[in-house]
């Protein structure tokens, strides 16, 4: 017999149980610190962009959703991303700042960090924040003048801190979040542009270069867009830049594939049929190379071109992916086994990653199930899960924050 999936009321009351871990991050420096496994935050860590913007955007999700309280979270991350994160020298964010010395950690500035800064920007100003528009507004000047490539139609990756070095590697990954960013730029602001980018980098990563090779995507590219598999084949588990085929994001890439298309159809465009064919296409690919495909319970966080388990490390992150994808596939087609996904993982969820003693989800576990730090330590995000926890509740849009608000005209 299949498990029951959560009801909304579930739903919300996850959400908020998950709210109450991640508001423990407030770091009295500057933006949000990383939590360790019992929810205390590591304040000699530096303060991560990605961390501040993850929480910068689920504040603004929770405002949205009627918590008035979440402003205190939502102002204190905008203003890191003001100040803290900031560069004034040279413009941009850094990827992480010494809360010591308020100095860079990082040399590069990175289009993955800079996506997240449009993401929560545009989730900032979707929520009323006065100082979002300001925000986006630099964030959008950045990302055109330094990342956006228009004769590509995708974002580079990294330059370093002055601007004048462009790193020779391209990434799907960082891309990936770019698409995230644009549709929630395109939601707030009503511009065509940001969905016509955004449809462009799925176009070329998943119907171009996934779809060819059976859906198993590569992550890594040269500065040409030649696939480079051999990759990080010595450091399998990076937690930015693993070796292979990562599962997960074949369970994110098809799930923003449907928030492009729900983009159209929210505003009585048509939509190309290829973006409904290719996240089921994604999805299948992931419930074939990626579960239970070891033997054991979960989802495997990598795979080999040819699907054989490299990395049996089992990530919360992966199978919020799998929840939330299987919940829009079933809503966009009707189809029931998608949702019988949708309430399987969820049973799973519960049964190995929820964790009601310290909070949040356990962020990683080893192919046995007991707690592992393969590739992540502690619970520094609950924006995976909180996600999974929170689409079923909204109207379809292109973005989680424009499902609050009225398509813009």
């Amino acid at each position: 017999m299949l498990p029951v999936a959560p009801d909304l009321d579930t739903l919300a009351s996850e959400r908020a149980r998950l709210w109450e871990f991640a508001r423990r991050s407030v770091h009295p420096t500057g933006g949000f610190a990383w939590l360790d496994d019992t929810g205390q935050p590591v304040l000699d860590r530096p303060v991560e962009a990605w961390v501040t913007c993850r929480m910068t955007h689920v504040a603004a999700l929770e405002v949205l959703g009627g918590n008035g309280d979440a402003r205190r979270e939502l102002d204190h991350g905008v203003a890191a991303l003001r100040t803290t994160l900031y560069d004034a020298e040279h413009g941009g964010w850094f990827a992480a700042v010494d809360v010591a010395t308020g100095q860079p950690t990082v040399p590069e500035k990175r289009c993955y960090e800079h996506a997240f800064v449009l993401l929560a920007a545009a989730s900032a100003t979707a929520a009323g924040h006065p100082d979002g528009e300001a925000l986006l507004a630099d964030a959008v000047g950045v990302f055109e003048d330094r990342f956006w490539r228009e004769d590509e139609g995708m974002a580079a990756e990294s330059w370093d801190r002055a601007w004048t070095t462009l790193e020779d590697y391209r990434g799907a990954n960082a891309n990936m979040h770019t698409v995230e960013a644009l549709l929630a730029v395109h939601d707030v602001t009503g511009e065509a542009v940001w969905l016509q980018r955004a449809e462009r980098i799925v176009r070329r990563v998943v119907h171009e270069v996934a779809r060819p090779a059976e859906w198993r995507l590569p992550e890594h590219f040269t500065s040409a867009w030649v696939a480079a598999p051999d990759y990080n084949r010595d450091s399998p588990a990076d937690p930015f830049r693993p070796y292979g085929v990562t599962i997960g994001h074949l369970l994110e890439w098809s799930r923003l594939a449907l928030h492009v298309r729900s983009a159209h159809l929210v505003r009585g465009q048509d939509a190309p049929q290829w973006l409904l064919e290719d996240a089921e296409g994604l999805f299948d690919a992931a419930v074939r190379d990626g579960w239970h495909v070891d033997g054991e319970d979960g989802f495997v966080y990598t795979v080999d071109f040819d699907g054989t388990p490299v990395v049996r490390t089992r990530l919360h992150w992966v199978l919020a992916e799998g929840i939330a994808a299987a919940w829009a596939l079933g809503a966009a087609t009707g189809e029931q086994g998608y949702l019988d996904w949708y309430a399987v993982w969820w049973d799973q969820a519960e049964r190995r990653f929820i964790d009601r003693v310290d909070g949040s989800w356990r962020h990683e576990l080893d192919e046995h199930h007991q707690p592992s730090t393969t590739v992540w330590t502690g619970k520094p995000d609950v924006y995976h899960a909180y996600q999974a926890a929170l689409l079923p509740a909204l109207r379809p849009a292109g973005s989680f924050a424009g499902s609050f608000l009225g398509p813009a005209s």
